[in-house]
Formats: C-alpha cells, sequence, structure tokens
C-alpha cells in the first residue's frame, strides 16, 4: 500500500472538484481525504500503486467541465491503514500561509439544470429562476472570501430546506456542495416593481407578468448575475428611440438577447466558431455580421439596435430566469448593462430606482450581488477568438508564468476599459472589466475591486505598475500609497499584454494602434511600432484642433490635415464635406488655433486617421462613442477594390497621403475607406517584410475586425509568424496585464 499527500492549485473550488475527486476515490478503492483550504484543494490518498497511477489519470484526462489544475504537488507519507474516504471541512486558518485558491468565473446555467426546469416530474419544474449547480450559476460574483464555501457567500444567509441539504450533502448528486444551492422553499425569492413601489402579484406570475410588460412596450430593470440589465422589445422602434433617448446614447449600438440560436440565425451570419462562442458555458455576448435580409421567423429587429453599422451583438440567456422568461417571449429583447455614462454597472435595486427614473418596471431578487460583472464582449477573427470585454464567464481571468515572481505585484491599468492585474508566485490574475473611469461612482468601483482582491488573496502589493499619463485617475491613484512604483509606457504595456498572453520573451516587431495614450515624448501616441522596447517607427502627427473636443468630432482631424496642405484661403474655397460642415468664421479661428498651436496637442494615433477618413468620405463629422470612426469605415469596406493609397516612410515618419488624395479626387465612401483599410495593411506588411521579426498587433484599432483579418492573411502569405490576443483584451482592458509584464520581463524591477 502506498500513501501520497496532494496539493492542487488551478480553477479547483467551487467547480465541483472535490466530489469528482471521492468517486474517483470510490472507484479505484482509495481510502483517504479531500478537501478545500485557503490554497486549493488538499488530498491524501491511500491505495495500491496501480489503483494510484489510475487516479492520477483520471486527474488528467476527466475533470468536471468547469475545473482546471495549473500544479500538483505531491509527496509520499506513510500508509495509515485506514478505510474509506472522505470529503471534510475545508481548512481557512489564513494565519498559516497567505490565500491562493483561484477564484471561479461565474457561468451559464448548464444543460443539465436546463432539462430540471423542463422536465414535470422535477420539483425545479417552470418555476426556479435561480437552480443551478457544481457545473454552473453564479460563483465570482457571489463571493467574498476564499475558501469557495457557502459562508463565504452572499448565500450565506439562506438556510437550506431538507431537500437542498440531502443534495448538498451527497458526494454523488452534482449539486454536492454547490453554494448557491436553493429552490423555491428555501432560496431567493423573485420581487417587481412599479417605479419604487413593490407590485402585490404571486411568485408563480411574476415572470409571465415581466414578459407581458416587455411585450407592451415598457423599458425594464432586470437583475442578472453581475448587475442589471436594461431591457426592452429589440423589435419595438418606439422603445428603443426612449431608451436612446434617456441613455442619453444616439448611436452606440445595443446587444440583443436571443430566444435560441435559431432566432440569432435569423438575424446576422453565424460560422462555426461563432456558435461554439455563443453556446459556451462563458454565453458572451458575440459581435456578428447582421444578414442584409431578416425574412425567418418573421423577426424583424429595429434599425436603432445598431444604426449605420452591419455588426449585431448577440447572446443568449445564460441563467434559468432567463430561460423561463423567454418561455412567455418570442421577440429577442435589448439587454444592455443597468448604468448611467461612464458609472459601473448597477447592482442593487434601491440604485435603480434612484438613477434610473425612465425604467418603468424593475424585477429583483434578494440574493445579494458582492462583485458587480459585466457581460464579456467577444467576436471572431481568422477563426480565432478576440475578447473585447474581459468579464463574465472569463475573468477573474489568470495567465501562469513559467516562473514564479518574488514580488507581489499590482497594476493598475488605464483610464478607459480599465481592468487591473495581480502577480502572486507563477498567476497573473486579471479583474473582469471595470470600465472608464471618468466618473466618481467608477473609481469608486475600481477601489471596490482592489479591496475584493486584496482580500481574496491578504494581498499586499510589494510593487504597483501604472501609466505614464500623469492625469490618469489610476497614475494619480498610485502615487499616493507609498509603494515602490513603476512607470509603464501606454503603447508598450499592449505588446506586452499579447507577449503575457503566449509567454513571449526578447524582441518582437509590435504594432501599438490606438486611440490616444500618453507618449514618451510628451505627445499624444497611437500608431506606434516597436522593435523590441524602442519604438523605431510611428505616424505622422496630426494636431488635434480644440483638444478632446477633436476625439468627438472627427471633422477637425481632417480640417487639421488639408491645414497641412494648404492655405485658410484655399481650405476654405473647397467643395468637401468636411469644409461645408463648419461656418467660415469656425474655420477662421480652428486655423489660428493651427498657427498657433493654442489647444492643438499632436497626436499620431491610427484611431484618429479613421476619423479622418470618416469625416472625408461624409460618413460622421461628429461621433458619440469610442471606436464609431472605425465601425463606420468597416461597414463600408469593399473586399473588390484593391487601392491603396501613397505614402511614405522618412526617418521612421509614416505619411499616408489621405488629404492629397482627397484633393485630387472625388471618391465615394466605400473606394475611401477600402483605401485607407488597405493602405494600413500594406505599411504592416511592408514593414514587417523589412525588418524579419515575428509580428505582436495590440491595441484598440486592432478591434477592427476586416483589418486584423486582412493583416494576418497577408502575413501569412509571406510566411511571417503574427500573434494578437486571444484571451485577453486588446484594447485598454489588457493594459494592466501588459503593465504586470513589463516589470516581470526586467530584472532591474
Amino acid at each position: 500500500m502506498k500513501r501520497y499527500r496532494y496539493f492542487i492549485k488551478g480553477q479547483v473550488q467551487g467547480v465541483g472538484f472535490r466530489p469528482f475527486i471521492y468517486k474517483s476515490a470510490l472507484c479505484f478503492k482509495l481510502a483517504g481525504f479531500v478537501k478545500n483550504d485557503i490554497n486549493g484543494v488538499e488530498i491524501e490518498a491511500e491505495a495500491q500503486q496501480k489503483d494510484i497511477e489510475l487516479f492520477e489519470e483520471s486527474l488528467r484526462l476527466k475533470l468536471p467541465p468547469l475545473a482546471r489544475i495549473d500544479e500538483i504537488q505531491k509527496t509520499e507519507i506513510e500508509p495509515l491503514l485506514e478505510k474509506g474516504f472522505a470529503i471534510i471541512q475545508s481548512c481557512d486558518d489564513s494565519k498559516t500561509s497567505y490565500k491562493s485558491a483561484l477564484i471561479p468565473p461565474d457561468t451559464a446555467t448548464c444543460q443539465e439544470c436546463l432539462a430540471d426546469i423542463k422536465d414535470e416530474k422535477n420539483r425545479k419544474y417552470h418555476n426556479y429562476f435561480a437552480t443551478n449547480c457544481t457545473n454552473c450559476g453564479p460563483r465570482y460574483s457571489i463571493i467574498k472570501t476564499v475558501p469557495y464555501d457557502r459562508k463565504n457567500t452572499s448565500m450565506q444567509k439562506f438556510k437550506m430546506c431538507r431537500s437542498c441539504e440531502e443534495e448538498y450533502n451527497n458526494p454523488l448528486n452534482r449539486r454536492y456542495h454547490a453554494q448557491p444551492i436553493s429552490c423555491n422553499e428555501c432560496g431567493p425569492s423573485l420581487s417587481l416593481f412599479r417605479g419604487d413601489k413593490k407590485v402585490d402579484i404571486a411568485q408563480k406570475e411574476i415572470i409571465q407578468k415581466v414578459a407581458s410588460l416587455i411585450e407592451e412596450g415598457n423599458i425594464l430593470a432586470i437583475k442578472g448575475i453581475g448587475g442589471f440589465h436594461i431591457v426592452c422589445d429589440a423589435t419595438n422602434d418606439e422603445a428603443l428611440k426612449k431608451l436612446r433617448e434617456f441613455k442619453h446614447r444616439p448611436t452606440k449600438p445595443f446587444a440583443i438577447m436571443c430566444k435560441d440560436l435559431e432566432q440569432i440565425k435569423a438575424l446576422a451570419y453565424v460560422n462555426e466558431k461563432e456558435e461554439q462562442l455563443l453556446t459556451s458555458k462563458e454565453a458572451p455576448i458575440v459581435v456578428l455580421k447582421k444578414l442584409t435580409c431578416q425574412n425567418n421567423l418573421h423577426v424583424k429587429i429595429s434599425y436603432f439596435l445598431a444604426p449605420n453599422i452591419d455588426r449585431i451583438g448577440c447572446f443568449l440567456p445564460y441563467t434559468a430566469l432567463h430561460h423561463l422568461l423567454f418561455a412567455y417571449l418570442q421577440n429577442p429583447i435589448v439587454a444592455t448593462s443597468a448604468n448611467l455614462g461612464d458609472e459601473p454597472i448597477i447592482i442593487n435595486a434601491e440604485n435603480i430606482f434612484k438613477k434610473l427614473p425612465f425604467v418603468d418596471f424593475t424585477l429583483d431578487f434578494d440574493r445579494e450581488i458582492i462583485n458587480g460583472v459585466d457581460d464579456s464582449l467577444v467576436q471572431v477573427v481568422d477563426d480565432k477568438t478576440q475578447i473585447l470585454r474581459l468579464a463574465r464567464g472569463y475573468a477573474p481571468k489568470v495567465i501562469k508564468l513559467p516562473f514564479k515572481s518574488e514580488k507581489k505585484i499590482l497594476a493598475v491599468g488605464a483610464n478607459q476599459k480599465n481592468s487591473i492585474a495581480f502577480v502572486m508566485d507563477d498567476n497573473i490574475i486579471i479583474s473582469p472589466h471595470i470600465g472608464d473611469l471618468g466618473s466618481m461612482e467608477a473609481f469608486g468601483f475600481f477601489e471596490r475591486t482592489l479591496e475584493s482582491f486584496k482580500r481574496f488573496y491578504d494581498f499586499e502589493p510589494g510593487v504597483i505598475v501604472h501609466d505614464r499619463h500623469p492625469n490618469y485617475e489610476t497614475t494619480k491613484w498610485a502615487k499616493k500609497q507609498n509603494k515602490k512604483l513603476v512607470e509603464v509606457g501606454h503603447h508598450l504595456a499592449h505588446i506586452y499584454a499579447c507577449k503575457a498572453e503566449f509567454g513571449l520573451r526578447g524582441d518582437y516587431l509590435g504594432f501599438s494602434f490606438d486611440g490616444t495614450g500618453y507618449g514618451d515624448d510628451g505627445t499624444l501616441w497611437g500608431g506606434e511600432i516597436f522593435v523590441g522596447d524602442k519604438r523605431k517607427y510611428s505616424f505622422k502627427t496630426v494636431k488635434l484642433l480644440g483638444g478632446e473636443k477633436a476625439i468627438k468630432e472627427p471633422r477637425r482631424v481632417a480640417l487639421s490635415m488639408l491645414f497641412d496642405k494648404l492655405s485658410l484661403e484655399e481650405v476654405l474655397k473647397l467643395e468637401l464635406d468636411v469644409v461645408k460642415s463648419f461656418s467660415k468664421d469656425e474655420i477662421k479661428i480652428l486655423h489660428q488655433s493651427y498657427l498657433k498651436n493654442l489647444n492643438a496637442p499632436k497626436s499620431s494615433s491610427v484611431g484618429r486617421l479613421f476619423d479622418a477618413v470618416a469625416s472625408f468620405s461624409g460618413i460622421a463629422q461628429s461621433v458619440s462613442y469610442a471606436g464609431e470612426s472605425g465601425l463606420l469605415c468597416e461597414s463600408f469596406y469593399e473586399k473588390n477594390i484593391e487601392k491603396y493609397f501613397d505614402y511614405d516612410i522618412e526617418e521612421g515618419v509614416i505619411e499616408i497621403k489621405i488629404a492629397e488624395y482627397m484633393l485630387k479626387n472625388k471618391p465615394d465612401k466605400k473606394e475611401l475607406n477600402t483605401m485607407f483599410i488597405n493602405t494600413l495593411v500594406k505599411i504592416i506588411v511592408d514593414i514587417s517584410k523589412r525588418e524579419k521579426l515575428e509580428v505582436i498587433l495590440s491595441g484598440g484599432v486592432f478591434q477592427d475586425k476586416t483589418l486584423l483579418e486582412l493583416t494576418c492573411q497577408e502575413l501569412k502569405q509571406e510566411k511571417i509568424k503574427c500573434y494578437f490576443q486571444q484571451e485577453t483584451a486588446t484594447n485598454d482592458g489588457g493594459i494592466a496585464l501588459g503593465q504586470a509584464y513589463y516589470v516581470l520581463s526586467h530584472s532591474e524591477f
């Protein structure tokens, strides 16, 4: 007989790992025990050597769907010659060691749980909105600290009924130690409010009533796993117009939740990879190409969902509540995060009443959300996943390092699309998407998220890494902490985020294209090309007339380009859309700003070049959300047009001759936008052939699916290997990861 002690790290708590071990122990006749602790799972197993080996093989090949093993420490110990195998009480003595058990993300309701609510013989049939098991349901959103036990979650206040307790305590039941286990007898209950007044209605009637309210054109707030959605009928123009007016969101796309995959396929093109993502346990919003004709299933979504662009974000129901609701609904619904402007997603009904008075009805339940988390957003590029927002289902996200860090490192990320990253041992742990830190409420969410992770892991950083921008809220916060600080350039952090995901070391050719970031020389960067850590190429700067106003008004960027080439008098005579969009007096004032450098910072941003092209082509003289110009340009791309702009590279400065072309030609919208994307691809490929290094593509501009797909295809033809992020955000949501990996890659820190 042999006896071994195993310490297992990874995603092994709250995912059915201990019952899996218990069943394996019975199968292979093991004696011993399994238990959670603050660092993972501890097992002692005693049996004949051949049975021990079969048990270890099952660890490699037969894990539960949500489990992941990152490390196994195995030690042989003295046999005790005992009988039987037990699941024993968790050890949470945090004095013995710091915590390192990984927090699992929330996941969609599994097929077995959905079968329960459809089975007439099951006690959860067609009525329990919060059903879950060890293979699905809330995790991160309800946890206060590790180990992941019910007493450490927001389920603590709900005492299990006898039936739930029997399932919870039966190691052979899939609900064994499913911490959110509950039912109508003992679990959370629904409440419906009109305004802030509770509606007197029986529990069993609430969901059908909510479906009726949606069909009647009302706007509702409905509680999900990580926060509230604002919901309305996605086919109802009037409801959509009201929602846009109330949210001050004139054109930014809304995502829609559809009844099933068939309904999504009636509205958008769905390839095999996109279908896998839509039906995955993460259940993200997937950005799809709209069908030009939506005849199937008699569903015609409102134009106001995603106006002016050819994409639509779709996702499937991911909680039992959503599935029960769609039993009474035929149309897809808008399901957008309940918030205002830059504020975080709302996680309690009181704030819906206070902040969103336009909501007609609110559907709430009394399981508290401890950690707010948005829906994840993804798209498929070159048959690979690209993360646009890392959140529910995917985060907290762990990047395993091939080495252990001696220091605890906190990276605080950027000001937009913020996330934060924590380095402990051989893990970089990335928080879910926090959002733009443009309000006190959003920064409060940043601080709460930071405190949650510090509590999860007894984490106190030895080093804090921040962006170079002095006005970022994260930079200002870092400088008040009285810790060792490391400053990392924004665009280099984009490159290092991609290196972190793939575990890359050494020199690469890095294309870091985004909207705006603080450059090493004090100007605004956004079109930078690195060889290793040194910027070797960048795009010619353009003056942003009016500073931040130019980001909202692409016409100011285009006008600045014209001022580069012509006198004021010559510009005033031009018959271009961009010139016509201003009065003569406005152009004269902006020309003075251009000449005297008054509120006219220089920017090398590729994002701003997209703005200029959008303006020159007449598709957008002003925009209402970040990236709108890029989406509009992409929607006018025509693959049969193979033309490019002229460009030159002098002393590392790239100039695309956009203004010159406009002054000599009268291109239509498709030609101009297609030429620009083609030109960016050509520049990337030409420089890659010149430098003869493997390529990294990172930064928000590479969310342009057409640009990234064409670039990957062209580089593949040239036999140049390229990397873009697939498991982490390529936009500013990846900055914290890049900051952390930069410090880990430089021994001097």
